[in-house]
C-alpha cells in the first residue's frame, strides 16, 4: 500500500461525494427539516454508506468474476438490440420531464422532492438512491479496480473501503455541523438553495435520464454497427 494509492482513492472518494445520492438528496433533506430531525438524515447517510460498502465488498470478493461467466450471453446480438432500444427509449422519455418541452405543449412543470418521513422512509430512500446510482458509480468502480489490481489483503482493503464511503458522506455531515453552528445566519441561504433545487429538479432528472440513454445506445451501436 503506497501513498500514491491512498491519494488516488481519496480523490475518487471526493468525486463520489458530489453525486446526487450522496450530496443532492442530503442537502435537500437538510433544508426541509428542522434541527430536531437531524438523526433522520444520519439514518439516510448511514444507509447509503452501508449500501456502497456492501456493494464494494461483493465486488472485491468476486461478484464481478461471477458476472463475467455470462459474458457470452451479454455480448450477443439480441441483447445488444434490447440495449439499443432501451437507450433510445430512455432518451425519448427524458423529454417528458424537460420543462421547456412541457411548456411548449402547455403542460405543467413537474418538480421532484425526496419524500421525508420516519426512519423506515429514510432507509428506503437511501436504498433507492444507492440502487439507482449503481450503474453510474464510475469513480467507485475505478477504486475497486485499483484495489483489486494492487492485490491488497482483506485486512487492507476492508478498512480502505470503509474510509472511502466515509469520505463520500463527509460533505453533508459538514453541512449539518455548519448549520448547527451558524444558526439563523445560514437559514435564509439554505432556503434559497432548497428553492433552487426544487425548481430545477425536473431538468436535472431529464438530463440524467438522457445521459444514461445516450450511453446505453452508444454502447450498443458500437457493437452492432462497427
Amino acid at each position: 500500500m503506497t501513498i500514491a494509492l491512498l491519494l488516488t482513492l481519496a480523490a475518487l472518494a471526493v468525486v463520489d461525494s458530489t453525486s446526487f445520492g450522496t450530496l443532492g438528496i442530503p442537502v435537500y433533506l437538510l433544508l426541509t427539516s428542522d434541527r430536531s430531525r437531524g438523526p433522520r438524515l444520519l439514518i439516510y447517510l448511514t444507509t447509503v454508506a452501508l449500501f456502497y460498502y456492501l456493494v464494494g465488498v461483493a465486488l472485491m470478493l468476486g461478484l464481478s468474476t461471477a458476472m463475467n461467466a455470462f459474458g457470452d450471453v451479454l455480448e450477443s446480438r439480441p441483447v445488444r438490440i434490447v440495449e439499443l432500444v432501451l437507450g433510445v427509449g430512455l432518451f425519448v422519455l427524458s423529454y417528458r420531464f424537460d420543462p421547456k418541452w412541457r411548456a411548449k405543449r402547455g403542460k405543467p412543470q413537474r418538480t421532484f422532492e425526496p419524500r421525508t418521513g420516519g426512519p423506515r422512509t429514510m432507509v428506503m430512500l437511501g436504498l433507492t438512491a444507492g440502487a439507482l446510482e449503481v450503474a453510474t458509480m464510475v469513480p467507485y468502480l475505478a477504486a475497486i479496480g485499483i484495489m483489486t489490481t494492487a492485490g491488497l489483503a482483506v485486512t487492507q482493503w476492508g478498512p480502505l473501503l470503509a474510509a472511502y464511503v466515509l469520505v463520500m458522506i463527509l460533505p453533508p455531515l459538514a453541512l449539518m455541523g455548519l448549520r448547527a453552528v451558524a444558526g439563523k445566519w445560514l437559514e435564509p441561504k439554505l432556503e434559497r438553495l432548497r428553492a433552487w433545487l426544487t425548481k430545477h429538479s425536473a431538468s436535472m432528472l431529464s438530463w440524467g435520464i438522457a445521459i444514461v440513454g445516450i450511453l446505453l445506445a452508444r454502447d450498443a451501436a458500437v457493437y452492432l454497427f462497427t
